[in-house]
């Protein structure tokens, strides 16, 4: 123990009026407890009164307690002080339900006469109405948040024992305010909607993350009386404040998320109390959705079978009659009966208007590709599909969902192929199933880092070529949608993260396709050819292979088929599918890829790879990249999923690994997409000005001249600190769904809620590893490809 740490522990005293009154509040509250527990046992019982004790123990440990006499030698120690404060204190004060428990505690002559009126006054219960909207306390903890945290103020805090403690107050009572809401303790009554707490708790993360960013990577000390000082940590200043931010924004980050993920809980559990389009269907007994009956026995037919099984009549209240589809979560916004779109979505001239459209995108891209200049930030082939296409994908999957095949260019050879040659043959029954999709996905993921795809415009116009041609010539031979179905490794990304869109195309009312003894809609009919991957839309319960061509609309003679919002991860594959072990490599392949993809472009690992490079003798760096995502998209996915699958079958005696992780393998789907969303809008919104410059280019290459010169300065990119925020939002509600989604998922596998939580423990864990690394990207420094620098 050195000199210093011995001093400060010496010269500290237990203040004796925090100590007082919190011995005095928790005298109150037990006498008040004790009184209401009997007569109220599930609004205060024993866990109530263990919150209350140890939130009171948290704001003894903040401010009287060694950490007070460390606060002005460590950062860290004076962000632990604030993070108790606001993000421990509180919650677990009001988890405690302290209104009513310390009234009783009190005598009842001065409750009643000394406080009865008071708080009775009308004027006050105005004022209490007021500062009990939730918007007050978010404000509240935003502002003392960030202006505590100022220089000048925080080091007048640090000087002045007085300052120091009104510092503290205002982080409690700011925290207290804030958490009201979110904790809505009895009796009190909520102001906004129980949902809205979670774009509430997501915003302040955000801006928690944000700060302490700032603390964990600026290049120099924030507040210089910590340089003052004699250093008590190996990293000196600079280390105490890195480790300063690192516990503002963990700690942060697991007291919002698990608040969201408690609310989510609640919203499973009792979901009248969400709004209808986010609802799931109510659990019953045994852990098994409410879905209707005969849903189950149609995902159990043969594939290919047109025998429909029996369904329920449905009421005359329509869509969203009681045991029709709606009651599953599917009512709510049809896109295709909207004035406007609807006859645009339906209409298949439009349809082959835009693949037309990108089919001459595709083409210029190819040219250029091949003719254009080798720099790849002044050549198409280098913007448009790295920039621009990757970018508007993700924008169209948590918008709608699978428009990219809606709208592919590859479509019209394959169409011309069937149509001049024919195709005849059956798909071999060997290469059924996702396997061949899984190897190309996995070849497509490695080729960009070690080929430098994205630098290469004449390798990307060959693949462009390549992926015509296969088109082409598989659909030339094989009848079907095969190559839709079990090649195109960029369907089955579209095919697996649809499944976490918004939308989903389903069956408008089950009674009427359980009259139709046409089934136009998958055999085809005068009004359309009906769909070509055998999707039947009344057996249809997720996203996997359909290509949203909407033959099915146009098929259908009774307008029976629907594209309307379903509630979050509805759609994913994995629920009705079995442990099919090629789904899964599927789906972990797409959720570690995204986080493998963004950190091949950070610079600090890309330095690191260049320099192992170096030590080892090698001429590039090629081997280690190759290892490096042999690892990141097969060893650790796999190693992974193993073991939370085994950890969930061992924890809640579940029979069946294969299963779990199966099942859970999709449950992850939401995040990865969270992490594809942040990294390609990064890009794609950083890089927005950079394709004119390049179309200007491409103009004055075929001797066009009014357009003008390629003004490349527009292509080097604004600044881009405000997108960090925008990247933090799309990965934590890629959590939020996750968790919505693992939690139906345990609940299915585990039944009631204790063993569910056992089931889903692990897969939480692997997904706040996966989240805590999503935000680690976000906040390093990366290439910015495809730009002019």
């Amino acid at each position: 123990m050195t000199d210093v740490v011995g001093a400060a522990l010496a010269s500290w005293t237990l203040p004796a009026w925090p100590a007082a009154g919190s011995l005095l509040t928790a005298l109150l509250y037990l006498r008040g407890w004790r009184r209401l527990s009997a007569r109220r046992p599930q609004h205060f019982g024993l866990r109530h009164l263990a919150c209350f004790v140890a939130g009171l123990a948290s704001v003894l440990l903040a401010v009287a307690s060694p950490l007070d006499a460390f606060a002005g030698l460590l950062l860290q120690v004076h962000m632990l002080q604030h993070v108790l404060l606001t993000m421990v204190a509180p919650p677990l004060l009001w988890l405690g339900a302290p209104t009513l428990p310390l009234l009783r505690g009190l005598p009842a002559r001065l409750a009643k006469r000394g406080l009865a009126p008071f708080l009775t006054w009308p004027a006050l219960r105005r004022v209490g109405r007021g500062l009990a909207h939730p918007l007050g306390g978010w404000l509240a903890l935003m502002l003392a948040t960030a202006l505590w945290h100022l220089p000048g103020p925080y080091q007048l805090a640090l000087r002045s024992p007085g300052w120091h403690e009104l510092e503290h107050a205002c982080f409690l009572v700011a925290g207290l305010w804030f958490w009201f809401p979110v904790v809505q303790p009895y009796p009190s009554r909520p102001r906004w909607p129980r949902w809205a707490m979670i774009p509430y708790l997501l915003l302040a993360d955000v801006a928690n993350t944000g700060l302490a960013a700032l603390f964990a990577f600026a290049g120099r000390p924030l507040y210089p009386a910590y340089s003052a000082v004699p250093a008590l940590t190996a990293g000196g200043p600079l280390g105490d404040q890195a480790m300063a931010g690192a516990l503002m924004w963990v700690t942060g980050s697991i007291a919002y998320l698990a608040a969201v993920a408690a609310i989510v809980v609640e919203w499973l559990e009792s979901p009248r109390s969400f709004p209808r389009l986010l609802r799931f269907p109510p659990l019953k007994k045994g852990g098994q959705g409410g879905f209707p009956e005969h849903s189950s026995r149609a995902a159990r037919a043969p594939a290919g079978s047109w025998k429909i099984p029996p369904y329920p009549p449905s009421s005359k209240g329509g869509v969203g009659a009681k045991g029709g589809y709606g009651a599953r979560g599917g009512v709510g916004l049809d896109l295709l009966h909207l004035p406007y779109i609807a006859p645009l979505l339906r209409s298949l001239a439009f349809r082959r208007a835009i693949q037309a459209l990108m089919l001459l995108l595709a083409a210029a891209v190819v040219l250029d590709g091949f003719l254009g200049p080798r720099m790849s930030p002044m050549n198409l082939a280098g913007v448009l599909p790295w920039t621009y296409w990757r970018g508007l994908v993700v924008v169209a999957l948590l918008a709608v969902g699978n428009l990219f095949c809606f709208a592919c260019p590859f479509m019209l050879p394959r169409e011309l192929a069937k149509r001049v040659i024919g195709a005849r043959r059956a798909w071999p029954r060997w290469l059924r199933g996702k396997w061949l999709a899984v190897a190309l996905l996995l070849a497509y993921l490695a080729s960009y880092e070690l080929f430098d795809l994205w630098d290469r415009p004449a390798a990307t116009a060959t693949l462009v070529l390549a992926y015509f041609g296969a088109a082409f010539a598989i659909d030339a031979v094989f009848r079907g949608a095969s190559f839709c179905k079990h090649v195109c490794p960029i369907g089955q990304f579209h095919f697996v993260h649809a499944g976490a869109s918004p939308f989903e195309l389903t069956a408008r009312e089950p009674g009427v396709c359980a009259g139709c003894t046409t089934h136009d809609c998958l055999r085809g009919g005068s009004r359309g050819r009906g769909c070509e991957l055998d999707l039947f839309v009344p057996r249809k319960r997720d996203s996997l292979d359909c290509t949203l061509c909407l033959d099915c609309v146009r098929a259908c003679p009774h307008d029976n088929v629907a594209l309307r919002t379903v509630a979050p991860g509805r759609a994913l594959p994995g629920r009705r599918r079995g442990a099919r072990l090629d789904l899964a490599a599927l789906a972990l392949l797409c959720v570690f890829g995204a986080f493998a993809n963004a950190a091949g472009m950070l610079e600090p690992l890309l330095a690191r790879e260049s320099d192992l490079a170096v030590r080892l003798g090698l001429t590039a760096p090629t081997a280690i990249t190759a290892a490096w995502l042999v690892v990141a998209l097969v060893l650790v996915p796999a190693a992974s999923a193993t073991l939370a699958a085994r950890l969930s079958a061992r924890g809640a005696g579940v029979p069946g690994a294969r299963t779990i992780a199966c099942r859970f393998a999709f449950a992850l789907v939401p995040l990865g997409l969270g992490m594809w969303s942040a990294h390609f809008l990064f890009h794609l919104l950083s890089g927005l000005g950079s394709l004119w410059p390049v179309v200007q280019r491409a103009a004055f290459d075929l001797g066009s001249t009014w357009l003008g010169p390629p003004a490349w300065a527009h292509g080097m990119g604004p600044r881009t600190d405000w997108l960090t925020a925008l990247e933090l939002l799309l990965l934590d509600a890629g959590l939020v769904v996750t968790v919505v989604v693992g939690w139906r998922t345990a609940r299915e596998l585990g039944g009631d809620a204790a063993r569910a939580l056992r089931v889903a423990a692990p897969w939480a864990a692997l997904a706040l590893l996966l989240w805590v690394s999503g935000v680690w990207i976000v906040f390093q420094p990366m290439q910015m490809r495809g730009m002019v620098h």
